[in-house]
Parts: C-alpha cells; structure tokens; sequence
C-alpha cells in the first residue's frame, strides 16, 4: 500500500520543532497517514485510540505517543479530543526510540510542550528556543514508558473478537459465547492468537485490561475504583492481575511514578488555534485563545 505522507507541518529550514494545535469531534477517524518528521502525539483533554501495524495505543491525558519519521498511523477519537503535537526534525540524535513508544508526561513536560505549541515553530538562530528544545529533548528521554498497547490479529475471524474486548475491557464475556458471535471454535481462535500475537486469548485480555487499569489510575482514580471499572468484584483479584504482569501492585506503581516525576497532572484547558486539518490541509477555525 502506497504511503501517504504529510510533510506540510514538517519544520522547514531553519526551525527545529514545528507545532499544531488541533480541536476534534467525537467519533473523528484521522485516516492512515504518516509524516516526514519525527512526532509527539499529545491530547490535553480527551482519550485517543492510535494504532500503526499490527499494534494498537490507548492515550490519555497524561501520555503522549511518540511516532517516528514515516510511520503509518491512524487516530480515532472515542470522545472529543484537544491535540497538541510536536514534529520535530530528522537527525543525528533525534530519535527518541525507533518505534512507536507511549511516554508519561510529567508536569514539566506537559508545560514545555505548551509553550512549545504557543510560539508555533521553535526557531534554530533564537537562543531560547534552543534552550527550550534542548529540555524539551531532555523530557522526552527521561520519561517513563508506559504499557498502554497491545497487538492485534490480523485473521479476519479473531480481529472481531479483539475489537470487541477493547471496546468494553470490562465485559466478562466467555470466550466461547465471543467465538459464538464471530463463528468460529474456541480452538480456531486461540490457534490464531497465539500464531499472530504470540500468546493465548486470555493473556491478551488481561494485557487489554491491563492498558485500561493504567489509564483510570494515571487519571487519579483509587485501585478500588479501577478495579470496579474494569468488572471485577474484588480489588483482590484486580491487584492479583495487574501484579502478575507488570511484576509490582498498582499502588506500589502510581507511587512510584509520582515519585518519578514529581507531582500530579494540572488543569487541562490551554490555549486554542485557528489550524489546518493534520491530513486533508483544510484551515479550520475554533474557539478564540485561553489560557490555563
């Protein structure tokens, strides 16, 4: 399949990082596409769902998903968003990681890229700019990864199935009954995930829980809340999960990552832009500026 790739919000010469700021429905689908530069996806409001290949991203508030140069993806808003994004220039030193990556955005981080977006393009002869770059940068290396994805199959009779846990993590529903709806066997379908995903139905659920569990608690919900959230009748079990994968207690994990990064995620209402759409390049106008 041919690429599709937007270079218009790539920085021109003589700019480091080039912005845009970007208000979206609910239910907007931004189509398959990929850019020249390298770019950091945040939304100051809002829940995106991004996927690219075979692997799908939940980010929340308080995340940002950093996609390499030419890398083929697409954004779905479950609810309305608020997108702040950074492309930044190929280089010696540039990339962050070489594939898709969910990072924590800390207090600091989330306030640079804010100022960042607010001067529009950060400028190669201006000295703060290059100061503000450099922490940028420097951010961006020290924050936190966060397991906030999983893998799908690509079989047109498990991709269903897989759809319909991500929609609603909290059902309990049996594979069996899930099998039913797609027509095809329990047998078929463990078959396929552990061939394309490589590990069994019931791992990738929990994964899929797991991405869901990370996003309620980042938010400021209890271990009890988002053990309730996510269906489970006792915290017990919740914690049991969450333990089994990532080696540590949810509580232990938030505690941790505020002591990481410093403090909890402040207001969300930040300046708004007249922009152009990030694929279709129509100018679109919104709400007159605020700020926090």
């Amino acid at each position: 399949m041919r690429q599709n790739i937007i270079t218009g919000f790539d920085p021109q010469r003589g700019v480091m990082i080039s912005t845009l700021s970007y208000e979206y429905p609910r239910g907007y689908v931004v189509p398959p596409h990929a850019h020249g530069s390298h770019q950091l996806i945040y939304a100051v409001g809002g829940v995106m769902d991004v996927s690219a290949g075979d692997s799908v991203w939940l980010i929340p508030p308080h995340f940002a998903l950093w996609v390499p140069a030419r890398t083929v993806h697409s954004i779905k808003m479950p609810e309305a968003v608020s997108m702040r994004t950074l492309y930044m220039r190929r280089g010696p030193g540039s990339v962050l990681s070489p594939s898709c990556t969910v990072l924590h955005v800390s207090p600091l981080l989330r306030e640079l890229i804010v100022e960042a977006v607010r001067l529009k393009k950060l400028r190669m002869r201006d000295r703060l700019h290059c100061a503000l770059r450099d922490l940028l940068v420097s951010q961006l290396r020290a924050a936190s990864p966060m397991p906030t994805s999983v893998t799908l199959p690509k079989d047109p009779r498990a991709l269903p199935i897989a759809a319909k846990v991500i929609e609603n993590p909290a059902a309990r529903l049996s594979l069996a009954v899930l099998c039913g709806s797609a027509g095809a066997s329990v047998r078929t379908i463990q078959r396929i995930f552990r061939r394309e995903v490589g590990i069994d139905f019931e791992f990738w659920r929990r994964q899929v829980r797991l991405m869901k569990a990370v996003e309620l608690l980042v938010s400021g919900l209890s271990v009890k809340e988002t053990s309730a959230a996510l269906g489970y009748r006792q915290s017990t079990a919740f914690v049991a999960m969450f333990r089994g994968v990532l080696g540590t207690t949810p509580g232990a994990w938030v505690h941790a990552l505020h002591r990481l990064n410093g403090a909890s995620a402040l207001p969300s209402s930040l300046p708004l832009a007249r922009l152009a759409d990030p694929v279709s390049m129509r100018p679109v106008a919104y709400m007159s500026d605020r700020r926090p």
